[in-house]
């Protein structure tokens, strides 16, 4: 039993190095089903550089959309920003709002790097792609000292139906991967650099030690995992009781949740200083002498906007 805990201690304090190889994986077979069933080069000069660097750049795109829409330090920090543009920057620290929305966008760019990554070391994107650019840069980068044919055919070469022989083909596909694994390999080093010295920036700025950052962390992780755990227990009751009382046909029994101002205080975004050691805006909200008990009114629905308002 102890060793059966041991395991899932180490496998629950390295999930993020989990994650990430799973999408990783994912990402691999991605490019793989997408290689081998709907990519076709048309294998036309007008055509081939615009639908390679489509497959190319376009799931990385919508990866970066969806890692940015699902990313709820985004959405914590969005929702209502209209109408209170404070929420984005509190206390005025904008330096620190913009590093914040920077971290959400490095985070959501994690899954397009690893899709142009195992893309560009695959190479069959590029190929197409690089086979349809203008002429004149072709004849400089690929066609020197090469026939007429090499100009004429390089579009066809991905498909094996150019005029060019078989040696000069495998010669021309040879160095179209070999610059696409290049631009691969590039990207990841340069990828694993940027988070090197993003950490190593990170950390040396930071105003707590290692292992207090550390505390904060798993106290974070913590945090949200208990919020989630209430949230669906209160809800739970709330339904319960507002099911209750309607088919019961009687006044519902009183149920008190936070108000409104609680609610935008605790959702605000929170940074660390020496004056005030707070670990999140709940405890900074839950400790404070002068919060607010009021209880909040019943919320009315405008059903065309989809917001509660008191």
């Amino acid at each position: 039993m102890d060793n059966f805990q041991t395991v899932l201690r180490f496998f629950m304090n390295q999930k993020a190095t989990i994650g990430y190889s799973f999408m990783a994986l994912l990402t691999i077979g991605g490019e793989r089903i997408f290689s081998m069933v709907s990519f076709q080069c048309p294998c036309n000069r007008e055509q081939n550089f615009a639908y390679g660097l489509t497959f190319l750049l376009g799931p990385a795109a919508v990866l970066l959309i969806f890692g940015l829409f699902f990313n709820t330090r985004l959405w914590r920090l969005y929702t209502g920003c209209c109408l209170n543009p404070m929420k984005l920057c509190p206390r005025g620290n904008c330096i620190g709002c913009l590093r914040v929305f920077m971290s959400i966008f490095v985070g959501a760019c994690v899954a397009p790097v690893m899709w142009l990554s195992v893309a560009l070391l695959n190479g069959t994107f590029y190929e197409c792609a690089i086979s349809g650019l203008d002429q004149n840069l072709v004849v400089k980068l690929f066609c020197k000292n090469m026939t007429v044919e090499c100009v004429e055919g390089l579009a066809r070469v991905p498909c094996d139906r150019s005029k060019l022989s078989s040696d000069k083909r495998m010669e021309l596909l040879l160095m179209f991967r070999a610059q696409s694994q290049i631009l691969g390999w590039c990207i990841i080093i340069t990828a694993a650099i940027a988070g090197l010295l993003g950490t190593c920036y990170t950390n040396c700025r930071s105003k707590v030690s290692f292992l207090q950052l550390t505390f904060w962390k798993r106290y974070m992780e913590k945090e949200k995992e208990h919020f989630d755990a209430f949230a669906v227990d209160y809800a739970t009751k709330l339904a319960e009781r507002n099911l209750q009382s309607f088919f019961e046909n009687k006044e519902p029994a009183p149920f008190p949740l936070p108000n409104h101002k609680a609610w935008e205080e605790i959702s605000a975004h929170y940074t660390f200083s020496r004056s005030e050691q707070y670990y999140s805006t709940l405890q900074l909200y839950v400790e404070r002498m002068d919060r607010d008990f009021t209880p909040e009114k019943r919320p009315v629905m405008d059903f065309d906007h989809g917001m509660e308002m008191s």
